[in-house]
């Protein structure tokens, strides 16, 4: 079965701190790409109506954009590295503001450009789904260039058909591991020979949609093991359904179903799933429970409002983790699943769900 107010103080758990030396590199995840500002709108009963005015019932604002990976990820205890410029407009400084005092994300290999406005995404979830609105302008030419990344464990990209980065294939020569989503192509090629940084990854996460295309493969599953001949590692999501990967280099596969949840917001869900299963890798889980702890991650995830807002941390997943265990009823079987927490998970106190997102930008923050 397994189902599932205000700002709170965040329990602070290191998934990796039994593999650190003192010769690790200084990041466990290093990122780059481009932070908006996002106003979500939720509560709405439907899409909005030409020539009508709509009331939302729920409003969250936070850092977007790459910052949502980041922050997923900085949340789940890994020490993270983002690359991104920022306009020194208000939105801006808050986003900057939210992400190194807030979250504790190293932004040294970020900068503020002066006279550049932040790009702003407006959501609007309804139905389980969302509509977004976006603007802004093109980031300047000299926004910090990642070609020479920090050394960090691992680094999160986003595959762009038919354009290399540079910056991957130099972060994997310094043994840094790749992992990597894909956006729609717009050209409609879907060439997987045209993703030229796939070689360079060790871990690829389309969707099934996606999969299915680069691969011409009639269902995800085997979609993924065809992945799997081009790439270590191939993650195939799902939806509702879960997940489903292939590990090329031993064979294996393992696919995890997903948890029911009612879904208040899927804004930056796969981004909290990459950054899940980035964390369970780099801890050296089983496959399995890899991709049982990203579909966690999403799915608590998708019950707040926005996309780093609603990030969970450690908090959540204890809570969630002890108020499923006192369902009656719940299927033995189900939380067996999620059993390899326990020896993880913080002690909590506070009641499931965990509300912290804020409506608007300028209040100071709660601990």
């Amino acid at each position: 079965m397994i189902n599932g107010e205000g700002p709170f103080r965040q329990a602070h758990v290191d998934p990796l701190a039994a593999l650190r030396t003192a010769d690790e590199p200084p990041w466990d995840v290093y990122l780059t790409g481009t932070v908006f500002l996002d106003i979500i709108f939720t509560g709405l009963d439907s899409a909005p109506v030409r020539g009508t005015e709509s009331w939302a019932r729920g409003m969250g604002s936070s850092p977007g954009g790459v910052a949502n990976m980041a922050t997923a990820l900085a949340r789940l205890g890994l020490r993270t590295s983002l690359a991104a410029a920022f306009g020194d407009d208000h939105y801006g400084e808050y986003c900057w503001d939210a992400l190194e005092q807030g979250e504790h994300i190293d932004l040294t290999p970020s900068r503020t450009v002066p006279g550049w406005h932040s790009p702003v995404t407006v959501s609007m979830a309804y139905e389980s789904e969302r509509t977004m609105v976006s603007h802004g302008h093109e980031p300047p030419s000299e926004e910090p260039a990642p070609d020479f990344p920090p050394h960090a464990r691992a680094a999160v990209a986003s595959l762009t058909p038919g354009v290399a980065a540079p910056w991957i294939e130099q972060a994997a020569g310094r043994g840094t591991r790749i992992f990597a989503d894909v956006g729609w192509d717009d050209t409609g090629r879907w060439d997987l020979a045209g993703l030229a940084d796939l070689a360079h990854c060790e871990a690829f996460l389309p969707n099934a949609e996606e999969a299915m295309r680069y691969t011409g493969a009639d269902c995800p599953r085997a979609a993924a093991h065809a992945l799997a001949e081009h790439v270590p590692l191939a993650v195939v999501t799902l939806g509702s359904d879960g997940a489903y990967a292939v590990d090329g280099r031993t064979g294996e596969s393992a696919e995890v179903p997903a948890i029911a949840v009612e879904a208040l917001d899927p804004t930056g869900a796969g981004d909290v799933f990459v950054a899940g299963f980035v964390t369970g890798t780099l801890a050296g889980w089983p496959l399995a429970d890899r991709l049982a702890f990203a579909g966690l991650t999403a799915a608590l995830s998708v019950q707040e409002f926005g996309g780093s807002l609603s990030a969970p941390g450690w908090s959540e997943i204890a809570a969630w983790w002890r108020r499923v265990q006192s369902v009656d009823d719940q299927d033995p079987a189900a939380l067996s699943r999620y059993a390899f927490l326990e020896g993880l998970l913080p002690e909590v106190t506070r009641p499931w769900p965990l509300r912290r997102a804020v409506p608007t930008i300028g209040f100071g923050r709660s601990v």
